[in-house]
């Protein structure tokens, strides 16, 4: 076993005490665990740090639980056969437990002139070096390794810069964090409008935090939200798209979506719908907030949710308008609906960059609205086999609850789910427009030919 080297700033933390905090090792995840005893054993520092550590002050069950230590990457990778590296602007090490992964980062330090392009040698060796800024100050990579006491500043949020250790159970603070989770305040760490430049979504985390907590987000960490929010328009839609379903299914959606709005990010992520919400009837705006009510009761109650159907309800509004707005003559009505639909996804992607599989789902359940208002026999089957049929008949029971008159549609289509199959031919037959058979000419009178 290597004798341990004394870790530089420790001494800068305020020590929380075993006996003064709920945290205990049966409420963490035994491989988290072993990777702690791992890196003791083989004289490394490594802490459980961030929303684990939060979560269990808590007293909420934390959805992971990530570690950071003194042990570069590439040690790790030597000490664990069953991990990886991954991330080139932010280097982490992946440790798989079967299905399950365990994060370790090593400690960062602050970004300055001197780590991205000073020449001393021994800065180079000991802290590594590989950090670049953009023009306006955007992280590009965030490779510089420090001490825990800098690895503790250079996160986000207070609440987030927790250090708990198997060293006598301690838990270290090195800012305002067990003051803010008692006051439960949202507190950005640093100068808040040089940190939203380093990174603008913080202004996203930030709220999808508060959403989440219920704490409210402190005067100063909110004040440059308006005046910086332009900076989200630098971020690849890609990572847009991921930052919306962490703010989106993380079971608070109605409260996050009205703090995007309340502060002035949300046209970065829903420009569209929110422009078509303000010329839109109130059952649009209903849906709307049907369809974010019961996402959150869904992930309540442990159920899953689809991207599609949120994304189908959110554009929906979108989709209503350019079809009100589009003038085709000599086209068909499913025409003008798909040109309308793709005219809606293509707009969104220029905000979020929703992967093909969900657009193309949120397009059917679009396209079974109409179809589930044909009534003959040949539809009314081929609706009720459809794979995204259940998909449909939910999002149109939601426009009935946001005020929208369909005659009944929504009962008519669960009085048929649950019949036997007589039942649903009787229902059909009720329905069904006879057809109108098509007068056969007799071969002894031949159609007469003009001269």
């Amino acid at each position: 076993m290597n004798s341990k080297v004394p870790l530089p700033g420790l001494d800068k933390a305020h020590i929380v005490e075993r006996d003064q905090h709920p945290i205990s090792r049966k409420q963490i995840a035994p491989n988290a665990l072993k990777v702690l005893y791992r890196l003791d054993e083989a004289g490394f520092h490594g802490y459980l740090v961030g929303g684990g550590v939060r979560d269990l002050l808590l007293g909420n069950k934390p959805k992971d639980f990530d570690i950071a230590t003194n042990a570069t990457p590439e040690e790790l990778k030597g000490l664990f056969r069953n991990s990886r590296i991954i991330g080139r602007r932010f280097k982490i090490v992946h440790i798989s437990f079967g299905r399950e992964i365990i994060e370790v980062a090593t400690f960062r330090a602050h970004h300055d002139a001197q780590n991205e392009f000073g020449d001393q040698e021994h800065r180079r060796k000991i802290r590594g070096l590989d950090s670049a800024h953009s023009s306006s100050g955007m992280i590009l990579r965030d490779n510089v390794y420090g001490g825990i006491d800098e690895d503790a500043l250079r996160r986000d949020f207070t609440v987030n810069a927790l250090y708990y250790t198997i060293d006598q159970f301690k838990v270290l603070d090195f800012s305002s964090g067990m003051e803010d989770l008692r006051t439960r305040q949202i507190r950005i760490i640093g100068d808040p409008e040089e940190r939203y430049k380093e990174d603008p979504v913080r202004m996203l985390r930030a709220i999808r935090f508060s959403a989440k907590l219920n704490f409210t987000i402190e005067q100063l960490t909110r004040r440059p939200f308006k005046d910086l929010a332009h900076l989200l328009e630098s971020i690849s839609p890609a990572r847009l798209f991921d930052e919306t379903l962490k703010l989106m299914t993380g079971g608070h959606a109605v409260e996050t979506f009205a703090q995007l709005c309340e502060f002035h990010l949300g046209r970065y992520l829903f420009a569209p719908t929110l422009e078509a919400l303000q010329q839109a009837d109130s059952t649009w705006c209903n849906l709307v907030d049907l369809a974010l009510a019961n996402t959150d009761t869904r992930l309540a109650a442990g159920k899953s949710v689809t991207p599609a159907f949120l994304f189908a309800a959110l554009l929906w509004p979108v989709l209503n308008l350019r079809l009100a707005q589009l003038t085709t003559p000599g086209a068909t009505l499913h025409q003008v609906f798909i040109l309308a639909a793709n005219q809606t996804i293509l707009k969104q992607l220029d905000y979020t960059a929703i992967p093909k599989r969900f657009t193309a789902a949120s397009r059917e359940i679009w396209e079974l609205q109409y179809r589930l208002q044909r009534r003959n026999r040949r539809s009314i089957e081929s609706v009720f086999a459809h794979p995204r049929f259940r998909a449909a008949y939910d999002f149109l029971l939601l426009r009935e609850d946001s005020g929208e008159n369909l005659d009944g549609l929504g009962q008519w289509w669960t009085d048929f789910q649950i019949g036997d199959t007589k039942h649903q031919m009787e229902m059909i037959n009720a329905v069904s427009k006879p057809r109108k058979r098509r007068r056969r000419r007799s071969k002894l009178n031949p159609p007469s030919v003009p001269d």
